[in-house]
């Protein structure tokens, strides 16, 4: 039986936990991803954090969410396969992808590794890509993204570390941007949630 044009731009079939509707409630879910191309890295999901946006996403209580939804944006794996431009990363290291997989990568914003700002950013599940095709997101077994967004994850860092991709960097960059690095900085966390904890932690790792 010949292919349908879908199968052959998305031979890829995971398997991941989808929200049908806004209960929110998570069942098994078969869906596809793109073959790997030039650019990009595929990888095996072995850790994903569980971000409080996940459960705004899956409950549509912002009025964006598209279903069904594979939620997961704090992704760590092991790369399994990259196209034949990736030079970042080889099969075997350990990956990770955050927040966003997709952006214009022209405007002011891209050019100054700030991706996060482009009016053209895409998220890593729940939205459009390129291919007009719906994100999913790593509560799935494999992922495949564009290399830009993949990030090389640390040997000597536990992979159940996942949550930095979300909860770490938006601490840690207006911890930063206020000094973090000087000395004698004094510093106020309101909660000890998912993000107030590493609030505390970055500092106290920064001396």
């Amino acid at each position: 039986m010949a292919k349908s044009s879908h199968e052959i731009e998305h031979p890829i079939k995971p398997f991941g936990w989808a929200a049908r509707d806004t209960s929110g409630v998570l069942s098994p879910f078969n869906f596809s991803r793109r073959a790997t191309g030039e650019n990009d890295v595929q990888f095996k999901v072995l850790y994903c954090g569980i971000c409080h946006s996940d459960l705004h996403m899956l409950k549509n209580e912002w009025d964006n969410s598209k279903y069904p939804i594979v939620p997961g944006h704090e992704i760590v794996g092991v790369v399994t396969e990259v196209g034949s431009k990736v030079e970042k990363v080889k099969v075997g290291d350990n990956v990770g992808v955050g927040v966003i997989v997709g952006s214009c990568r022209k405007c002011d914003s891209c050019t100054n590794d700030l991706e996060q700002y482009c009016s053209s950013s895409i998220g890593t599940y729940s939205t459009t890509y390129y291919d007009r095709t719906t994100t999913y997101g790593g509560y799935s077994d494999l992922m495949v993204a564009n290399e830009h967004f993949v990030l090389c994850w640390p040997e000597n860092l536990l992979m159940e570390a996942a949550p930095l991709l979300c909860a770490g960097t938006t601490t840690y960059s207006p911890l930063r941007y206020v000094g973090l690095d000087k000395p004698g900085l004094n510093i106020g966390v309101v909660g000890l949630g998912g993000l107030g904890h590493m609030a505390v932690k970055f500092p106290k790792a920064f001396g």
